[in-house]
């Protein structure tokens, strides 16, 4: 079974921590997190992401440019914009979407 490569930004750390923790509970998802834009852009230029999760904190421009960079470098790439509602919330948007996408 495949394993979904997830890179999460976001700017405040304790969310960012719980989202790490949640994505990296399933047995087929393994997630990075960085408050930094920058070092998420070089991360992200070094490896194959499947979804991009974007949390609390970003500013507007800053979510739109970082979406924007992603699809540029990884076309395929899942950007997805989750600011709470727990963890089977969470679970259902990103297995939505990769079912939309026929991933699963």
């Amino acid at each position: 079974m495949k394993t979904f490569e997830f890179l999460i930004l976001g700017k405040n750390q304790p969310i960012l921590e719980i989202l790490l923790r949640l994505v990296n509970a399933y047995e087929n998802w393994n997630a990075v997190g960085f408050s930094d834009q920058k070092l998420a852009e070089e991360y992200f230029q070094n490896h194959k992401i499947d979804i991009v999760l974007l949390s609390s904190g970003i500013e507007d421009h800053l979510e739109k440019e970082f979406t924007i960079f992603c699809l540029k470098q990884q076309p395929n790439v899942e950007v997805i914009e989750h600011f709470g509602g727990g963890s089977g919330l969470l679970k259902s948007e990103i297995e939505h979407r990769l079912y939309l996408k026929g991933k699963i």
